[in-house]
């Protein structure tokens, strides 16, 4: 059996500083924005050359703060967390080779003093991530309408209602941290309406409790 040694071209920076309150999966629908800097050799301009004719692109990435595992089930959270299907018919972190696919939407490419730096919505990752690849996305043939979803059509998403303390910071990012508490970032088979729970986002902490489709934000503090 042959082995491949793959090396970072560059790392994801955002606000999240921990794996809590990441989105679990990519959207193409969000004000989540991620800058995405290159390594050396890579850290050029000729790296990137027409990238900005297209307006998504894959990201080949490794989930580098999950736990090393040989499982073959999961149990994915849109499940409840109870049922166990194989990690092959999953989106799990918890994989053979820890590594993650994501679709984002290319919003800008900056040129800095660290060399070009892609802009990016809609990553699912936290802060530091290590990305191994990027390519084009192509609608012509990564488009396919007529697919089906398997267990995901059968458990439609929730979406929770944010109640927010007044008032609030005039530099809280508060559009931003809607989007991250009204998907329930909670483990999906938590339903304790008096647990408080805590989320770090750009520099903020935010504690919350969920009751009754509602998210209550208890505290927010840098």
């Amino acid at each position: 059996m042959s082995t491949l040694t793959i090396h970072p071209i560059a790392y994801a920076r955002n606000g999240f500083t921990d794996k809590f309150g990441i989105p679990r999966q990519s959207s193409a629908h969000t004000v989540l924005r991620t800058r995405i800097v290159f390594c050396r050799p890579y850290r050029s301009a000729d790296a990137i050359r027409g990238i900005e004719e297209f307006s998504h692109l894959w990201l080949l990435w490794g989930f580098h703060e999950a736990a090393d595992t040989q499982s073959l089930t999961v149990r994915p959270p849109r499940l409840g967390g109870n049922v166990r299907v194989g990690v092959f018919a999953t989106r799990s972190p918890y994989r053979p080779n820890p590594l993650g696919l994501t679709s984002v939407r290319l919003v800008a490419v900056e040129h800095t003093a660290e060399g070009p730096v892609l802009v990016v919505e809609g990553a699912d990752m936290m802060d530091g991530t290590p990305i191994y690849d990027i390519k084009p996305y192509l609608r012509y043939c990564d488009s396919h309408p007529d697919s089906r979803d398997g267990f995901v059509d059968a458990t439609p998403r929730r979406m929770l209602k944010v109640a927010w303390p007044e008032p609030l910071p005039k530099d809280f990012p508060l559009q931003e941290l809607c989007e991250i508490l009204e998907q329930d970032p909670r483990p999906a088979y938590h339903n304790d309406p008096e647990r408080i729970y805590g989320i770090d986002y750009g520099g903020w902490n935010i504690h919350f409790r969920v009751d009754d489709g509602t998210l209550y934000v208890t505290d927010v503090h840098k």
